[in-house]
């Protein structure tokens, strides 16, 4: 009897230990083709285009089927944030980056009010050409 309860007082204990969270495992989610899209050229009106890769880092990856299901509503993100973004910032490097941040920023916004989580962790472009 003393035996089965120390046995049984030792399991109680190692419960909480069973019971933590199984560590975040972060995944690499990319578009297959490239995004394509138009940006504004100049002054004179006319269509440049641009063409990128983006890799979104998901902060686990439990949330890839999250992630698939939105895609439609993520490229249009990027796609609409692109085609809006004049020449110059386009083609500079800082620009760049405010393009990548206000993506990413939307994203994060759009994810929280779709699937109640952000999931999306940050935003890489791997490939970025522009004409």
């Amino acid at each position: 009897m003393i035996k089965s309860l120390f046995f049984c007082l030792l399991l109680l204990a190692s419960l909480p230990a069973l019971a933590q969270e199984q560590p975040k495992e972060i995944v690499y989610y990319g578009f297959d083709p490239d995004i394509v899209t138009n940006y504004i050229s100049g002054n004179r009106r006319s269509l440049g285009y641009i063409r990128v890769t983006v890799e979104l880092m998901i902060e686990d990856k439990r949330y890839l089927p999250a992630i698939e299901h939105h895609e439609p509503l993520i490229l249009d993100t990027i796609i609409g944030i692109f085609s809006k973004q004049p020449e110059d910032k386009i083609k500079s490097l800082t620009g760049r980056e405010e393009i990548r941040l206000a993506i990413l920023e939307q994203l994060q916004q759009s994810m929280k009010k779709e699937a109640g989580e952000m999931m999306i962790q940050d935003l890489l472009f791997t490939k970025y050409l522009y004409q």
